[in-house]
């Protein structure tokens, strides 16, 4: 069983095409809150997120402008002088061209990443919105009023702003427990690989993705 509570509110940074178990907490929860009050964090899926490639799994991260290590994260810009936005469409287009739904969902995902969103957290959230509308996730996340710090959580919150992350292991399941599998186009190369953004499984799911995760945070 997921380590998910369906009492309780989850707490969650903004991310880039957020991984896969970003979603089942979303799904497995009665609410869940976006923390806009934090400062920025290097490294973190906040501007960063992984595919199945081609080649194995592949980082997008998107360059960012900041003012120093206290950045509030919704100060922070993106930096278009680099040409990361063609980068991450063509690595999208060859990861995925294959799979049975990239093309129902690619023109609402690359309408918004071209739209140049000056923030990060702005284009995060836009992408957000379009992701659970066709994953069917109808509850829709609040904003934080204020910072929360770590020692002050409550017991009917989930703090998930630094345990979902790159280099950490799944949050949401037990150790001893696994993602269950799905369609991935490359997965008779590589096996099955799981931590991936939720990109991979709607582009491979389409339709049933919404369903793979309400049963997936049961």
């Amino acid at each position: 069983m997921p380590l998910l509570n369906s009492e309780k509110t989850a707490l969650l940074s903004t991310a880039y095409f957020p991984p896969i178990d970003y979603f089942v907490a979303l799904a497995g929860v009665k609410g869940a809150v976006i923390e806009q009050w934090e400062n920025y964090q290097k490294q973190s899926y906040r501007n960063r997120c992984k595919i199945f490639a081609c080649d194995g799994v592949l980082s997008l991260t998107i360059p960012v402008l900041t003012s120093g290590n206290n950045t509030p994260i919704r100060d922070v810009k993106i930096d278009y002088s680099k040409k990361w936005l063609l980068q991450h469409k063509r690595a999208l287009v060859s990861a995925y061209m294959s799979s049975p739904f990239f093309e129902y969902y690619q023109d609402d995902i690359f309408n918004i990443l071209d739209s140049g969103e000056k923030y990060l957290f702005d284009l995060n959230m836009r992408l957000l919105e379009v992701l659970m509308e066709n994953l069917e996730i109808t509850r829709r996340p609040s904003f934080s009023s204020d910072y929360i710090p770590h020692n002050l959580i409550t017991d009917d919150i989930l703090d998930f702003r630094e345990s979902i992350h790159p280099k950490k292991g799944s949050p949401v399941y037990a150790p001893d427990e696994k993602q269950k599998p799905y369609y991935q186009v490359f997965s008779q190369k590589y096996g099955f690989i799981s931590g991936l953004s939720v990109l991979d499984l709607l582009f491979n799911e389409g339709p049933q993705a919404g369903s793979f995760l309400r049963i997936a945070s049961r």
